[in-house]
């Protein structure tokens, strides 16, 4: 394919379409491995008009009614509503997952546009009347100003409408910075913003790379930093944008436990495993990339999750009836499957051999990689100690629940963690007990609700709040206290000493 005939992307800057930026990147249909068009990347001359914009915006915008907020809230739900189906044929052309994986993702990032909706309730202070004789006290949220929302591949939408819509409901303006490797969701949601009635520079798409993201944590101007990706980045980007003076909320990896006890549905154990191990070719942060097998169930659980594989359509994510899709590069699927490659002299049985050439029927041209199962992988083995972030499944061997919650709260990572069981105390237990920020029990895949906020522990989270929900809103504004007092001018004195109620 020539360079002409390639689909010639931009930025979206202060309501216009810009091409600025002295490279591109290409982007690539994973299903073909074609590439469909290039991206501008950024440079230096690029972010400083997109943060001009920004600023420029920021007082209007700060200064508009709740209502009018809440309202653009609402158009942009019903514009996204009709018209889901495009955005989802976008997603599925970028980043290779099934047509109802990304309407699912759709789904869920409207999730957080409904809960911003409400925001004239997010949003209220606090008001304590006398305090002291004739003081009141209120406290305030104001936004924080212009800030920045950088986002990974594997949700080009959902992950958008969870950082944008909180931060611009909440008063802030926005620069954000898509993964350059499916930059066409965000363009696509930026110009759903502007026709729900979002002003010109609230909101603005800067396609970059890492150094796009430096001049991000250097930029002055810009007050917070909201990033997800992988744990060595969001490392990165917490240290360096904190040393800057910046708010930072940085999700990084995962590697995400399914515990199956001995009493459970080995049934439904078994299709949540296939579900919430291969679901979007494994790479979702909350995907299951290792079941815990509990007690003398692992012969039969591996032979219920095998046989379960053996029916799974791997093809174009746009054909009818394909259950997986492609993973997102070709470095990605020859990492994947190097993996694959070494887990047999690391110890692991390869039950499901996913590569190309070993059972699994591929297409031929494509990022594609086949569902892999391995069992009898331990800790110390590359295979359980790293985030593969693909279509590859880890089964684990233990004796006792004790064992699976000391071998769960090991683990560097503590994104997500489910239980199957059918007793009660067991699940309440290991709720209890277990080191880890979102726990599903008989629920692989515990994301939780728009209501709720999103984030894990240890090295999947480096700050302080969640994303989305309640914790979002404390992100994105401050905390202004107001003491007041009007006393009669006869009440007027001097007074030396330290006020005290």
């Amino acid at each position: 394919m020539t360079t002409s005939t390639l689909t010639s992307l931009h930025h979206f800057i202060g309501g216009d379409a810009s091409t600025a930026g002295d490279r591109t990147s290409p982007v690539y249909n994973p299903a073909t491995g074609v590439q469909t068009g290039q991206v501008p990347l950024a440079d230096a001359a690029t972010l400083t008009t997109a943060v001009d914009a920004a600023e420029t915006a920021a007082p209007a915008w700060r200064s508009t009614g709740m209502a009018k907020r809440a309202n653009i809230m609402f158009n942009l739900r019903q514009i996204i509503t009709a018209r889901r189906g495009e955005l989802a044929a976008i997603i599925t052309a970028e980043h290779g997952k099934v047509l109802d994986d990304a309407d699912g993702e759709i789904t869920r990032g409207l999730e957080n546009v409904e809960f911003c909706a409400g925001l004239v309730h997010h949003m209220k202070g606090e008001t304590l009347e006398q305090a002291s004789t004739g003081v009141d006290v209120t406290q305030l949220r104001q936004p924080v100003g212009v800030v920045a929302c950088i986002t990974p591949f594997n949700f080009p939408a959902m992950v958008p409408l969870w950082m944008v819509t909180t931060a611009i409901a909440a008063g802030n303006t926005v620069i954000l910075k898509p993964s350059e490797k499916v930059p066409s969701a965000a363009l696509w949601l930026a110009e759903a913003f502007r026709e729900a009635g979002l002003p010109d520079g609230v909101l603005n798409v800067v396609n970059g790379d890492k150094d796009t993201v430096d001049r991000i944590l250097d930029e002055p101007r810009i007050k917070a930093v909201s990033f997800v990706g992988s744990t060595p980045i969001a490392r990165h980007i917490y240290t360096t944008a904190a040393a800057a003076g910046k708010r930072v909320q940085a999700l990084g990896g995962a590697k995400n436990h399914m515990v199956v006890m001995p009493d459970a549905d080995l049934d439904a154990a078994a299709d949540a495993a296939v579900s919430a191990g291969y679901g979007a070719a494994g790479e979702r942060c909350m995907a299951v990339s290792v079941v815990v097998a509990v007690g003398d169930i692992a012969d039969e659980l591996v032979a219920k999750v095998s046989s379960r594989m053996a029916d799974l359509t791997v093809a174009d994510g746009a054909t009818a009836g394909a259950d997986m899709g492609p993973v997102i590069t070709a470095e990605a699927k020859d990492r994947i499957e190097g993996y694959v490659a070494g887990a047999a002299g690391e110890g692991a049985t390869v039950v499901v051999d996913g590569r190309a050439g070993h059972g699994t029927d591929l297409p031929e041209q494509g990022f594609f990689t086949g569902p892999t199962l391995l069992d009898h992988v331990r800790p110390g083995m590359r295979v359980y100690d790293e985030e593969i972030f693909g279509p590859v499944l880890s089964v684990v061997r233990v004796e006792t629940y004790d064992e699976a919650v000391e071998l769960i709260n090991n683990c560097r990572f503590a994104n997500g963690t489910a239980i199957f069981t059918r007793d009660g105390r067991a699940a309440r237990s290991f709720t209890f007990d277990i080191e880890v920020g979102m726990v599903g029990v008989n629920v692989p895949i515990p994301v939780p609700i728009g209501a709720f906020s999103f984030g894990g522990w240890k090295d999947s989270l480096f700050g302080d709040t969640h994303m989305y929900g309640p914790e979002s809103f404390n992100f994105y504004t401050r905390r202004k206290v107001v003491t007041e007092r009007w006393p009669l001018p006869s009440e007027s004195q001097i007074t030396m000493g330290f006020p005290t109620n």
